[in-house]
């Protein structure tokens, strides 16, 4: 069974053919940092115009580097979201043409579980597992069952971890990614430099916030100023707050519903000192932590075609009349 897997959920237009569930034939990923980084930020309408402009094209160089021809697709699969709702369209648009000019079955994935899932890519994982989804847009925290059989425990209520990190770093003008440029920085700087709060960790639910912890760091720089000397200092310090909150909250879920296994994906899954973080605490705990390559944490088709083919293998496929969205529903 050869799936194709379309996303365009933010700023990344990615493209993947996806043979038996396993075999990864090609994975096409173009980037629109260098459009964005002057804004400090993703420009939704730079965005969602820039898909259409590529899409077409990257998805000729899928087929090219599969080595096989579009008649040949059994399924698609494409972000239906949660995103910005304007690069949704352009994916799920192009996937619902291609469905109908082809005659083959469309497959509606949501982002979010394919973050989740994308683990799949690589090895099996036993169900259930408690599963962490942290992005430059999104923060959640799933128990999960099972492909398509899933539970939101907690999100973010304000910023999601990485938007957070974005904002810092857009703050004092020092690149973009933030989460890159403030990961490169933390590594030369001590994590207890600085004593920033940890919001929401001693409450029993399973919610985040970011957005206090960024008002925190900007009451401090403006306090205290930032040097070449002990800008590293004070980024370690955020990203330790950061992590410390993630790792802590999701750890004690596991712990409450009994599952050993945590799965983290979403661009900030690639992160090395998250990944220390949650495998050491884990390793203390008795449970495992669990991470997808780096090319599989941020955006792209092959988790998309991945749920996908388990959705299309089960029989569950969906109406032409599928529509975008640009939010999860948490409660």
């Amino acid at each position: 069974m050869l799936v194709l897997g379309i996303d365009t959920s933010c700023d990344d237009t990615s493209l993947a053919l996806l043979q038996d569930g396993k075999t990864l034939l090609s994975n096409v990923v173009s980037s629109q940092v260098d459009l964005h980084r002057v804004f400090g930020g993703v420009v939704p309408e730079i965005a969602s115009r820039k898909h259409v402009e590529l899409i077409d094209g990257l998805y000729r160089e899928t087929l090219k580097e599969g080595g096989i021809p579009e008649s040949s697709v059994d399924g698609i699969g494409v972000t239906a979201g949660p995103g910005l709702i304007g690069s949704v369209l352009v994916g799920l648009c192009f996937a619902k043409g291609l469905a109908l000019s082809l005659g083959k079955p469309l497959i509606a994935v949501n982002h979010i579980e394919a973050h989740a899932m994308s683990i799949f890519l690589e090895r099996e994982v036993e169900f259930p597992f408690i599963a962490l989804v942290v992005s430059g847009g999104h923060t959640i925290m799933l128990l999960i069952q099972g492909f398509g059989r899933y539970r939101v425990l907690g999100s973010t209520r304000d910023d999601a971890a990485g938007e957070a990190f974005d904002k810092i770093a857009k703050y004092l003008g020092i690149g973009y990614p933030g989460g890159k440029v403030i990961e490169d920085l933390s590594a030369k700087g001590q994590g207890d430099y600085v004593t920033f709060p940890r919001p929401m960790a001693d409450e029993k639910n399973y919610d985040f916030s970011f957005s206090g912890l960024k008002t925190s760091m900007i009451n401090y720089i403006k306090k205290y100023g930032v040097t070449e000397d002990n800008l590293s200092n004070i980024m370690a310090s955020f990203q330790e707050a950061a992590f410390d909150v993630l790792v802590s909250k999701t750890t004690r879920a596991a712990l409450d519903h009994g599952i050993p296994r945590i799965v983290v994906g979403g661009g900030v899954a690639s992160n090395g000192r998250l990944r220390q973080v949650f495998t050491e605490r884990c390793k203390k705990g008795g449970m495992e932590a669990l991470f997808s390559s780096p090319e599989f944490c941020t955006d792209n088709g092959a988790m998309i075609a991945r749920v996908a083919y388990q959705y299309y293998s089960e029989g569950a496929t969906s109406s032409l009349n599928v529509a975008g969205y640009s939010r999860m529903k948490i409660r």
